[in-house]
């Protein structure tokens, strides 16, 4: 379920994001552009979840 909300939640605003940023410059929208863009940071977003450590650091 993790997963779902982390697709979710990067796709939208990775849509909104290539729509206000090619707004600014003037360019046309695509959806499929922020659609591979949210799949993209999606997987980045899980691989980098993977690699940080759960257990607590010791204080010495």
């Amino acid at each position: 379920m993790k997963f779902f909300w982390t697709f979710f939640w990067t796709f939208l605003l990775v849509q909104m994001a290539t729509y206000v940023i090619g707004s600014m410059q003037g360019i046309a929208y695509h959806f499929s552009t922020g659609a591979l863009l949210g799949v993209v940071v999606t997987i980045l977003i899980i691989i980098i979840a993977n690699l940080l450590p759960d257990e607590p650091v010791e204080h010495h």
